[in-house]
């Protein structure tokens, strides 16, 4: 399986960066994980409706250029359901045996996702009513994609 997290901008924060690289590699070992960054669009501090609109749409086209036909997608938005553990593994192993290979994670900006991307989507995924960082969100990603992966393989891990 290829899975793919777009995610807007770049991330600095070594610790962060340690926790996916850590991740990633255990995960190598059931998939192919690769992180794609999108550059962020440049907002004023106070943005009008307007501006945000617009941020969102310039994010998303450069989110939807990294996105091929044949790749199912699961955008991160607050509005999306709320999975289980259990149930994301339940899903991705569902896709793995209905022959969907390349699964894209999406997560968006500071001020959320276009709405081309969300129709895009098959699927909208949300792991709280809290709002995290996108940054910290990627952690989170990894790490949950991966126990997925152990719990699919009833591997010790997940408890």
């Amino acid at each position: 399986m290829n899975i793919t997290i777009i995610t807007v901008g770049k991330l600095k924060e070594k610790y962060l960066k340690q926790g996916i690289q850590e991740y990633t590699k255990r995960l190598s070992a059931y998939a192919n994980m690769q992180v794609v960054e999108v550059p962020d669009e440049k907002a004023p501090e106070n943005m009008s409706e307007a501006d945000t609109l617009n941020v969102k749409d310039k994010e998303g086209q450069r989110i939807l250029a990294k996105i091929n036909q044949d790749t199912h997608v699961i955008a991160l938005a607050i509005e999306g359901k709320k999975w289980t553990s259990e149930r994301l593994a339940k899903e991705l192993d569902s896709l793995a045996t209905y022959g969907k290979s390349k699964i894209a994670f999406v997560i968006g900006g500071s001020v959320g996702l276009s709405d081309e991307v969300l129709q895009r989507a098959n699927g909208k995924l949300s792991f709280s009513d809290m709002t995290f960082p996108h940054q910290l969100m990627r952690l989170i990603l990894v790490e949950q994609v991966y126990r997925a992966f152990k719990i699919n393989r009833g591997e010790p891990y997940h408890k």
